[in-house]
């Protein structure tokens, strides 16, 4: 079974700023796989492992130096990566980089693709369904447990309400969430080897895809409104009523 992870690079946490130029996130600094998708590329291996035989294949969008996180993908166990790296991709939104995605993955023809089910940067957790919509194919997101069988995937789906089990038939897309396994640490022999694995860096036209058309555009950025007054109440046993007089001159009690 052939198994396509779509996988991103995100800034990290504690950097994330906008660009107050191009009014988009500033990935100048220093980035790292998307800790959902950590979870996606481990659950891919594990189906790899269990039904003894396919391949793994890394699917991104990003600039030149998302190699660095395709290549911690590939030390986990991942077998090649592909990245769509092009300067008229730079900002796409999720229209564009859905398309973008589609195209390569239209390319590869994999069984089975798989997401996490956000990133890190954005949240937006809706990228999976877009793709599955211009692949025409089956989608189901929230996986909590994942199997295969005689050409369909079992998925165990976790909702606010318990668990809905369903079955899709093969080619599916999947987005797992970070409840479905702990992905493991890349070995040092994973590392070194990783080194190896092709890594290939492609444009839009490489792929077959047009000029990508992003929908979106930021016109301004503002800072969020500044708060009211407040009142700090340190707690020396009449915190309870301090807040409670406060309440009462507010006229809300």
């Amino acid at each position: 079974m052939k198994i396509a992870v779509c996988v991103k690079q995100v800034p990290e946490a504690a950097h994330l700023r906008i660009d107050p130029g191009s009014k988009r996130l500033d990935r100048s600094g220093e980035g790292a796989l998307n800790a959902f998708d950590s979870n996606a590329v481990e659950e891919a291996l594990r189906l790899k492992d269990a039904t003894g035989d396919g391949e793994v294949v890394l699917v991104s969008l990003g600039p030149a130096k998302a190699q660095d996180a395709l290549r911690k993908a590939l030390a986990m166990g991942a077998d090649r990566a592909i990245l769509i790296s092009d300067e008229g991709a730079a900002g796409s939104d999720l229209i564009a980089t859905s398309y973008a995605l589609a195209k390569a993955l239209e390319r590869e023809s994999p069984d089975l693709v798989l997401f996490g089910q956000q990133a890190g940067d954005s949240d937006g957790a809706v990228l999976w369904a877009a793709v599955a919509e211009r692949l025409h194919r089956p989608v189901v997101s929230q996986a909590a447990e994942l199997s295969h069988a005689d050409g369909k995937l079992t998925v165990k789906r976790q909702t606010e309400f318990g668990y809905d089990v369903i079955e899709a038939p093969l080619p599916a897309v999947i987005a797992v969430s970070d409840a479905i396994n702990e992905p493991r640490y890349p070995s040092l022999k994973g590392i070194m080897g990783a080194k190896s694995k092709p890594q290939e860096t492609v444009s839009l036209a490489d792929i077959g895809a047009e000029a990508v058309d992003s929908r979106t555009e930021v016109y301004t950025l503002v800072d969020p409104p500044a708060r009211g007054d407040s009142r700090k109440v340190e707690d020396d046993g009449n915190a309870a009523q301090a807040v409670l007089d406060f309440l009462a001159e507010k006229r809300l009690v």
